[in-house]
């Protein structure tokens, strides 16, 4: 192929019939026309749905329409398709090792993939066309073998040299710009990028699939198996090359070198989009090979991440934990458009619920913590690992034992990687668990690794958020860990504290750890009625509507209790819990930390990550200690971390 360069000429001239006259124009073809329907572009398949049902094409052999109902279940396998490599490649405890671009996806290549199926919906219409004009397709038989071959050599003969040469003919200047730079938007190639591009490049991408299907059809060779089999086919060997996850061993290829030219790897794909000068192929380098534009690197590059031993150490890692079933779905392995956006109970995610719930078995049954997401801040890479423990485990008496050697096992884990700080979320922090993580210190007294449980920031948080005029407030979960500390703090401030606590002795003990000139500060009640004139109160243990009623109008409830109470009143005002928003330039956080806003983690992993920025040399377990509120908080700001 290198010596016709005619037939690249051709090819880029009749592509460039579709430029527009005028660069104040949109190119034609360069936007989806149903791009402003959002989720309501989904009624475009109306007509096939009521054809289907109509003529009751699930009765095969008793109408002619049977054609629709293959067309909308290959339209949703193909969706289940690029679904399942998404979800393969984001189970970073099974392929961190043989990632290729060791980046994480961010929002905003998530928000511009968000419609990546756009081109479904041209395939189906197109695929409705065909099956509309040409009535004796419809009567296809179930299988036909020879039919198998013919769609293999056409394949090979007409769709892989017609693919690669326009796919080159899109990589010239003026192509690119205005047609295929938006499939080369997306940094870490992924299965949705498979589907990320222009009706044009579609266009292109139908003809390349209909060749061999129609020219076996045309020959009285097609079948209904031939259908399905060459479309998912293509389909997943797209999002395989897309997936950013090499799956090829290095041995096969040294031990079969002709398979270099007939198959490509993920990792030869990932050089397209990383060099974009180089291996335009479909599926089969061969044509690279031909066409000289073969990447030297992608046999070595193959080999050297097939092997498994190119993998990171994080600075930092936040050691969290399931909430309950329904937010188990939403870790990014799952649906990356419902992790992309902070947790909310939807109707349509229950219908996974049970898949969730067996998933908890197998994860009880595995017992191993796991790695989950990760981004990088300063430079500094920051990872997400999961104790495979739901909430309501966490206050089983006889569970105890069992996930404190899951904290402890990951700590370990930890330390011998070389990790710096571990955080802990907040139920593997819990005082009548670990002591806030004090048995793990005391157990293992040389850790290299610094154990976090981030509290001093969020109580740092809670606090900056009471308005400096407040002169009382009403603290419940007074004696807790955050409790104290905050009662100290605001006694200290010289603001008066009702501590809600049954426990005179707990609360004598708090009482003489202030000054002596602010101990009056603080006071200790008994009954919710002893707040009902007060409207600050800041909730660390659950409180029902009835105790809620009990407040003022226009209370502000700040809370860090866990899970968060239910606003119930409308009246006042409830805040969530303690979290900070990342600095701008943090990268590759492409899931939302629960409930919250993208951007933004929980106060304790914020704790954990000012921890680590700082080179802190200390552990943080245990009491917090008041006198480092404010220093946290100062080093939390000149970090560029800001109040959520």
């Amino acid at each position: 192929m290198a010596f016709c360069p005619a037939i690249r000429e051709r090819t880029q001239t009749i592509l460039h019939f579709f430029l527009p006259h005028s660069s104040q124009m949109g190119a034609p073809l360069s936007s989806w026309p149903w791009h402003n329907f959002g989720s309501f572009k989904y009624l475009l398949y109306g007509p096939l749905v009521a054809m289907a049902v109509g003529s009751r094409a699930w009765q095969a052999g008793k109408t002619g329409q049977v054609w629709c109902l293959h067309l909308l279940l290959l339209f949703a396998i193909r969706g289940v398709v690029h679904q399942l490599w998404w979800s393969f490649s984001s189970m970073l405890f099974l392929t961190r090792k043989r990632r290729i671009i060791k980046e994480g996806i961010d929002f905003e290549q998530i928000d511009r993939e968000w419609d990546w199926d756009d081109f479904l919906i041209l395939q189906i219409f197109i695929g409705a066309m065909v099956f509309y004009l040409f009535p004796s397709s419809r009567e296809f038989p179930l299988w036909d073998l020879k039919g198998l071959f013919i769609a293999l050599l056409l394949h090979v003969a007409v769709s892989e040299p017609l693919f690669y040469w326009t796919h080159r003919a899109f990589h010239s200047e003026q192509l690119f710009s205005r047609y295929h730079t938006l499939h080369h938007a997306s940094p870490i190639p992924n299965s949705f990028t498979a589907g990320q591009g222009t009706p044009l490049e579609h266009l292109v991408m139908s003809l390349a699939m209909m060749v061999p299907l129609l020219g076996a059809s045309f020959v009285g060779a097609g079948s209904v198996g031939l259908y399905y089999a060459y479309v998912l086919l293509f389909d997943f060997l797209r999002c395989m090359g897309h997936s950013n996850v090499e799956v090829f061993p290095g041995g096969l290829f040294e031990a079969f070198p002709f398979l270099r030219y007939l198959i490509y790897t993920p990792t030869y794909h990932t050089l397209h989009h990383t060099e974009k000068n180089s291996n335009y192929c479909l599926f089969m380098p061969l044509f690279d090979a031909l066409g000289g534009t073969l990447n030297i690197k992608s046999w070595s590059l193959q080999k050297e991440i097939s092997s498994g031993k190119n993998i990171q150490v994080p600075d930092f890692v936040f050691l969290a934990h399931v909430v309950d079933v329904g937010s188990s779905l939403h870790v990014p392995f799952v649906f990356r458009s419902f992790s992309a956006t902070a947790f909310r109970v939807v109707p349509h995610i229950l219908l996974f619920w049970p898949g969730g719930f067996f998933t908890m078995l197998m994860m009880w049954g595995w017992s191993k913590t796991f790695l989950l997401s990760f981004y990088n801040l300063h430079g500094r890479l920051h990872q997400y690992w999961v104790v495979p423990r739901y909430g309501f485990q966490y206050f089983l008496p006889f569970a105890k034992n069992g996930i404190n050697n899951q904290i402890e096992s990951a700590i370990l884990r930890a330390d011998k990687l070389g990790v710096k700080v571990l955080s802990l979320a907040a139920l593997n922090k819990n005082e009548a668990l670990n002591g806030g993580g004090t048995l793990f210190v005391n157990k293992h007294p040389n850790l290299r690794v610094r154990i976090v449980h981030g509290n001093t920031l969020t109580a740092a948080v809670i606090l900056n958020e009471i308005p400096k005029d407040v002169k009382e407030v009403f603290l419940t979960g007074a004696t807790s860990k955050l409790g104290r500390a905050i009662a100290m703090y605001l006694g200290r401030k010289k603001v008066r504290v009702l501590m809600l606590t049954l426990s005179t002795e707990r609360f004598r003990k708090i009482q003489k750890e202030v000054p002596v000139d602010c101990q009056q500060y603080l006071v200790q009640v008994t009954k919710y009625q002893a707040a009902q004139n007060c409207k600050t109160w800041i909730v660390g243990k659950w409180i029902t509507f009835g105790e809620q009623r009990l407040a003022p109008p226009g209370t502000y409830f700040h809370q860090f209790v866990v899970p968060p109470i239910a606003g119930f009143r409308r009246d006042c005002e409830y805040g969530k819990l303690a979290a900070m928003r990342l600095p701008l330039d943090v990268k590759g956080l492409g899931m939302c930390e629960y409930t919250l806003e993208r951007g933004a983690v929980h106060a304790c992993h914020a704790g954990g990550v000012v921890h680590c920025l700082e080179d802190w040399t200390h552990h943080e377990v245990g009491a917090i200690d008041v006198d480092r509120i404010d220093l946290v908080w100062r080093a939390a700001l000149k970090h560029g971390l800001r109040p959520a």
